[in-house]
């Protein structure tokens, strides 16, 4: 079985193809890239150093802390020094503390917001986002070419003893990193209520905690560990959101926040029991973080990602750079530039200070600041942004279709080669091909198809001018990748048959 690392990471289903002997070999890869690396640079990070060290964390999936047990044994077993998280932790969390602790870079085991059945292992950069494309494909190689050598193994407690494996609480550091990044003191003079829904992910107890550091009262639903989520979806997003939804109708609450499966991720809801998506989020901290907090930087946005980012950067004449799918592509810029904010639709949001990666729990700090600020709520805040005529209303919605496995370029290249004049009365404009098939609209609406990088399914989403518009766009665009798909799979089954 040849083990693949996609957008962020491998992901595959618990006890199929994600199992022990599966991970013990992507960390034996893992270990070899990084002793090669630190051989070839051994005074990068922090001076010089006997052995090259990672950091691993976990998240609160079935069986995620023995799999992180089981990446450092055998990570120590190749003298390398692991920090180990404690306890499950938040992605971003372990991220920032491969910078605090000077790491040569980390592992997570998560599948993020994936289904409980998956997990998955992120690998990750001395700088605390992602590695790159090039350092994935290297760790693949390394598992192909081992010929079937097992990896080497320590047992846990002779890696503890032998000063290899350090257990340690990432928390503290993160919350003083954090509190240069944040207004705490503005949130403390607010005195606010807040519900927060960690959908039984790795964000348990830390948003509430942050949150009760900054003087807010606060309810946390779905807190409890539960490997399985309680058969939900960890994906914070309205469909997977009900019991905040309903905790936030009660009136108790000024904010509710939600933080997928390792937090990396973001949903918010307002006291009315609207859902605020990461579009409207995304939009409201570019308008905080400029016109409230006064900096500045370029914007960073996914391909699926709103257009009131754009707007919003003509209004403060601010670069906007759109990019493929995945929050690596994001990191790229961060590390190259003066990145205000980088984010996608999917939730995955940063901001300038902060390490290249996803965050949902500073995230949810920022709203909570803006309101405390603002006084106002997000509803308010949003329709009040929306209502500016350089920015006007935007709606948007999503679908995804489970599909049959074809060849995902072939797709696009028809989609583009058969681009209509129009799609639901409107003129198309422009049409891109950076990730997927992107049909864009004069009005600044727009529809994208586009196969999914980690899952075997096809993502549809529109954003247009009215929510009759979105799905005019969504059922146009549904039956045009329907109608390709069902050409491609047919040819597919005629050259078989010829074969």
């Amino acid at each position: 079985m040849a083990i693949h690392f996609g957008t962020d990471g491998w992901r595959a289903v618990i006890s199929e193809e994600f199992t022990f002997d599966n991970v013990r070999k992507v960390a034996q890869a893992i270990a070899e890239k990084t002793r090669a690396d630190w051989n070839s640079t051994p005074t990068r990070n922090g001076g010089a150093r006997e052995r090259p060290s990672l950091v691993v964390g976990f998240d609160t999936r079935f069986l995620s802390d023995r799999y992180a047990a089981a990446v450092a044994e055998v990570l120590a077993a190749n003298d390398i020094h692991v920090w180990l998280t404690q306890g499950d932790a938040p992605t971003p969390v372990t991220s920032f503390a491969i910078v605090d602790k000077h790491a040569d870079g980390g592992v997570m085991i998560t599948a993020s917001h994936n289904p409980p059945r998956y997990n998955g292992i992120k690998l990750k950069a001395a700088f605390g986002g992602s590695a790159s494309p090039a350092a994935c494909k290297e760790v693949e190689r390394r598992i192909e070419a081992t010929n079937g050598t097992p990896p080497q193994r320590m047992e846990l407690d002779d890696a503890i003893r032998a000063g290899l494996v350090t257990r340690f609480n990432p928390f503290v550091a993160y919350e003083q990193h954090l509190r240069t990044l944040v207004d705490f003191p503005t949130i403390q003079a607010a005195n606010l209520s807040v519900a927060v829904d960690a959908m039984y992910g790795a964000g348990r107890t830390y948003l509430r905690q942050l949150l009760r550091d900054a003087g807010c009262r606060v309810v946390e639903l779905r807190g409890e560990m539960n490997p399985g989520f309680n058969g939900i979806h960890p994906e914070p997003i309205a469909r997977h959101l009900e019991p905040l939804i309903a905790e936030m109708t009660t009136g108790e609450y000024w904010i509710g926040l939600a933080t997928d499966g390792d937090a990396d991720r973001i949903g918010a809801v307002d006291p009315t029991g609207r859902f605020i998506d990461p579009h409207g989020i995304m939009a409201l901290l570019v308008e905080h973080l400029v016109h409230n907090r006064h900096l500045r930087g370029s914007i960073v946005k996914t391909v699926s990602t709103t257009q009131m980012l754009n707007r919003l950067a003509a209004r403060y004449d601010l670069a906007v750079h759109e990019t493929p799918v995945g929050f690596n592509q994001i990191c790229d810029l961060m590390l190259s530039e003066t990145v205000l904010i980088g984010g996608e639709e999917s939730g995955g949001i940063s901001i300038l200070g902060h390490i290249p990666e996803g965050d949902g729990l500073l995230m949810g700090m920022l709203l909570v600041e803006m309101v405390a600020h603002r006084r106002k709520t997000l509803v308010e805040l949003l329709d009040e942004l929306m209502a500016a005529e350089d920015i006007g209303r935007f709606y948007y919605a999503r679908l995804d279709r489970p599909v049959r496995p074809f060849k995902k370029g072939d797709l696009v290249a028809g989609l583009k080669a058969t681009a209509p004049a129009a799609l639901a009365a409107a003129k198309v404009v422009r049409v891109s091909d950076n990730d997927g098939i992107k049909y864009i609209f004069a009005d600044d609406s727009w529809l994208l198809i586009r196969p999914s990088g980690t899952e075997p399914v096809l993502r549809i989403y529109a954003e247009a001018r009215s929510d009759a518009q979105v799905h005019a766009l969504l059922r146009e665009g549904a039956a045009m990748a329907e109608a390709q798909i069902g050409m491609l799979l047919a040819a597919q089954q005629e050259n078989l048959l010829i074969s």
